[in-house]
């Protein structure tokens, strides 16, 4: 009995790990390399100073990590890349994300078929 109950655990776990790997995999990312000396006082990015170590999210919606070798980021956000031609997407930046919206009625929203990023 207690075998089963440690293989469910281990599945458990794989599953959770999975899901972050992918939710991650997903991302747009990149990384900027610092000149020797550059990030003295931590991070500059769009003309703002970020703080060494993990920012969990910048004011242009990425996760990064700085320290003073580099900068890796990553964004909070996938793009809408399928959806209909009478609508449009528009960037919310509160959330995030994209709204994808009618054209002629934004307040109605429309169906996303695919993202990337």
């Amino acid at each position: 009995m207690g075998s089963v109950f440690l293989l469910q655990k281990s599945f458990l776990a794989f599953l959770i790990a999975m899901g972050v790997l992918v939710t991650l995999g997903d991302a747009n990312c990149w990384t900027k390399i610092h000149k020797p000396g550059e990030a003295k006082n931590g991070c500059m990015l769009n003309g703002k100073l970020y703080p060494f170590g993990l920012i969990e999210r910048t004011e242009d919606c990425y996760r990064c990590s700085c320290s003073r070798t580099e900068m890796k980021c990553c964004s909070l956000f996938s793009t809408p890349v399928g959806y209909d031609k009478k609508c449009k997407a528009v960037f919310n930046k509160e959330r995030c994300d994209y709204d994808v919206v009618q054209k002629d009625d934004p307040s109605k929203e429309c169906f996303v078929y695919s993202r990337v990023g």
